[in-house]
């Protein structure tokens, strides 16, 4: 643990740093840390905090600039997030009416990057998966299978599936069978939890023709799974830390159009609560070593369904990016579950 006074020290320099975006030194942090030190002192402390891996120093400058370990420090025990005014939850409130919520979405995508002038995200709500009223497999041709779903509401949804040998009429009719005597009535989330345990039962065959169609299936009805509305871009574009980069800025485009990485990203914080405050490599995703992303989840009628967040550079005014991630996703929750 850190001494209060290299804590002081270390808070004071980030603040500088986010708020000028030059290295600081100890004449600045003399200034502005309010402690009696000499500036052997804190060159003193500014060595053990470079040392500790918290600062480093960029070889063009004398001064200092927070790693994204002194940035996570900083978040973690440092920070004091100022919350929102009534007013301005008012006024926020106001920009999100309940209606088809895919206008939510896109509504609270573009509050967020208006807000913060830097990228906003939402994650679509997933929609509920339809419970199978019945399945059936048709044989095409040789290694060839047609998978008819049969949801609860009537809605039909056909997939062909390839296979390695050839189904006898008779065993697809055993293999529907089975999966309509133990499974309707269930979604393909419950299916595949279920049934692991229970395709022991079967002839091997059939277990490799009911993993397809398992898999087929939930394809099927996952299509919006990952889908996001992401507003302010061009935002990025005009800060300073990331535009010097034009390499890792293209990186970074490439990343919001191939989506995949991203939503898997995004989904972890639908898996957490509160706000979740992803700094540089802890991303995993090396286009977002130079960003942060500041993330929460929102509920509809109780249940976790999406989430809400902002891309930017490491170097953001996080007490003030983190109470609007906050409050945007308790707004769209209460907008959501009125629609």
């Amino acid at each position: 643990m850190l001494e209060d006074r290299s804590r002081l020290l270390l808070k004071t320099l980030v603040e500088r740093y986010i708020a000028d975006g030059q290295p600081v030194g100890s004449r600045t942090l003399s200034k502005f840390a309010g402690l009696d030190l000499s500036p052997a002192t804190i060159r003193n402390v500014m060595s053990d905090l470079e040392e500790l891996g918290y600062i480093a120093s960029p070889h063009t400058s004398a001064g200092r600039v927070p790693t994204p370990r002194g940035y996570r420090f900083f978040v973690d025990t440092l920070l004091s997030v100022q919350p929102l005014e009534p007013g301005q939850i008012s006024e926020l409130k106001g920009e999100l009416r309940p209606a088809d919520p895919r206008l939510l979405v896109n509504q609270a995508s573009q509050l967020l990057s208006q807000l913060t002038r830097f990228a906003g995200i939402v994650v679509a709500p997933r929609r509920q998966l339809p419970r199978i009223r019945q399945i059936e497999f048709l044989s095409l041709s040789d290694k060839r299978i047609l998978l008819i779903i049969v949801t609860e509401s009537g809605e039909v949804q056909n997939r062909i599936l390839l296979t390695e040998k050839n189904f006898s009429p008779s065993e697809l009719v055993t293999a529907a069978n089975f999966l309509n005597q133990h499974y309707a009535g269930l979604d393909f989330d419950e299916i595949r939890n279920r049934l692991q345990a229970e395709l022991k039962q079967l002839h091997g065959d059939l277990t490799t023709l009911m993993a397809a169609a398992l898999q087929a299936g939930n394809e099927a009805f996952s299509d919006d799974k990952g889908q996001y509305v992401i507003s302010g871009e061009r935002n990025l574009l005009e800060v300073d830390d990331l535009a010097s980069n034009m390499s890792r800025l293209r990186e970074l485009f490439s990343l919001f159009d191939q989506r995949t990485q991203l939503a898997s990203l995004l989904d972890l914080s639908q898996r957490a609560e509160g706000v979740q405050i992803f700094i540089g490599g802890e991303s995993g995703l090396a286009p977002l070593d130079e960003c942060s992303v500041v993330t929460a989840p929102y509920e509809v009628q109780g249940q976790v369904v999406g989430t809400v967040g902002v891309i930017g550079p490491t170097r953001m005014a996080y007490e003030r990016v983190i109470p609007i991630v906050d409050v945007t996703a308790k707004l769209l929750s209460s907008a959501l579950s009125q629609t």
